[in-house]
């Protein structure tokens, strides 16, 4: 924790911001309790995890220990858990189509409950993989705003294996500047110090944290 807190606060300063600029998800699918407890008595109060079931058979314990630990849902969303996932995270990383944004508008106003949204851009149009297409991202921001009436907090990206990261940082950037969004979620443990240089507010860290699953 003390290696990847330094490595974030040197990409911090080497790209001329305060390293409290960029928060650190702790990627902590697949690991138990026991795993993420030590995590969690090191400081860390972000996590993410891919899966709402998951997440909802190992965290309620967590957060009765710590009520003020923030979870991200960074794994593809499908709307019959749209239920969950805004009664549950504080933050959806993954709103990539209509269909969920429809979804989570109506259980936001049925719960009253705002988690924090982001859109999922596929910046490889790799068709394996969810997400918006960059083309399609503009449109897409303003449907969520203005017809189902969500805030869009934030993108979230995942460059495509093999690939140089940095010019899929670069769009992924220049998509949340031009649409007024704030927050950047893009970089993982091989690449989160090039994120930082190309503008990240959160990198998402599972195994140089916790290990190699």
């Amino acid at each position: 924790m003390a290696e990847v807190r330094e490595r974030i606060a040197r990409a911090a300063r080497d790209a001329d911001r305060k390293p409290d600029e960029v928060a650190l998800v702790c990627v902590s699918k697949t690991y138990g309790a026991d795993a993420i407890e030590p995590v969690i008595e090191a400081g860390e109060r972000v996590f993410g995890e891919n899966r709402v079931q998951e997440a909802m058979e190992k965290w309620p314990a967590l957060r009765a220990r710590h009520p003020d630990l923030e979870l991200h849902l960074i794994g593809p969303l499908q709307s019959n858990k749209a239920h969950e996932a805004v009664s549950f995270f504080d933050v959806i990383e993954t709103v990539d189509r209509e269909k969920i944004a429809r979804a989570l508008a109506a259980e936001i106003r049925k719960t009253g409950r705002h988690p924090r949204l982001y859109v999922q851009v596929n910046t490889g149009a790799e068709p394996q993989k969810a997400g918006v297409l960059p083309e399609e991202a503009d449109a897409f921001i303003k449907a969520c705003r203005e017809i189902y009436g969500l805030e869009i907090a934030g993108l979230m990206g995942i460059p495509p294996v093999g690939q140089q990261a940095s010019p899929h940082f670069a769009l992924l950037n220049q998509i949340a500047k031009r649409n007024g969004v704030g927050a950047l979620s893009m970089g993982m443990s091989g690449d989160f110090e090039l994120a930082i240089q190309l503008g990240a507010t959160h990198v998402r860290v599972g195994s140089a944290i916790f290990g190699p699953r």
